[in-house]
């Protein structure tokens, strides 16, 4: 086991995590620190609200492809020899969880950050694409009724982990099993300010092909 290769790829996973996309799309071409408006995170859906479909848009995917990278290191761990095939989604987990973190927590904007939820997505892409892509539904679905991406988000997050359970989407690794729940779980509570909002009625919406 190469610790030293293993040591510096899950540094870089955090780092690129830390990638403070929304921060840096609202300073350069909007002269705004997008954690001074709307709700006051450094994420995608706070800069679809603030900036737009288009700034939005670009956001979400830099995030997304930054836990899909970051996760896709524990592959080079394994092709260079540092860890063992039956390693490899521990690793995977491992450096995935780092860029989460990195995005909630990163280094190069203070430590403030976003909630982790494009991060997270990016970063189950690269171990579970098919269970992710029914949760992609699940998310538009909702998305598109209520208009609600913090209900779309748990509401996804939710249905990740319950489709696991079922034997077409059932990982080999029960791992990833109990991990889903715990994911699930943590949506849920990084998203508890958005659910008092939702139950007093002033969540704010997102507008869908023009709709206010």
């Amino acid at each position: 086991m190469n610790i030293l290769l293993i040591l510096v790829l899950l540094g870089a996973a955090y780092l690129l995590g830390s990638i403070p996309t929304a921060l840096w799309v609202g300073q350069r071409f909007f002269g705004l620190d997008i954690r001074e408006h709307g709700s006051g995170n450094a994420g995608a859906t706070n800069t679809f609200r603030v900036l737009g479909k288009k700034p939005g848009s670009v956001v979400m995917a830099i995030d997304v492809f930054k836990g899909w990278a970051a996760t896709m290191m524990a592959t080079v761990m394994l092709n260079q020899d540092a860890i063992r095939p039956g390693q490899l989604l521990y690793f995977q987990l491992a450096c995935g969880v780092l860029a989460v973190l990195g995005h909630i927590y990163p280094v190069f904007a203070q430590f403030r950050g976003g909630k982790g939820v494009a991060t997270v997505l990016g970063m189950m892409l690269a171990i579970a694409p098919a269970t992710v892509g029914v949760g992609i539904l699940v998310f538009l679905v909702v998305l598109g009724l209520f208009r609600y991406v913090s209900l779309a988000s748990m509401s996804a997050g939710v249905a990740f982990a319950l489709l696991q359970l079922l034997p077409a989407f059932r990982p080999d690794n029960s791992l990833l099993l109990y991990f889903g729940f715990v994911l699930a779980a943590l949506l849920i509570y990084t998203h508890r300010a958005n659910i008092g909002r939702l139950r007093a009625g002033n969540e704010s919406r997102v507008p869908l092909f023009g709709r206010k």
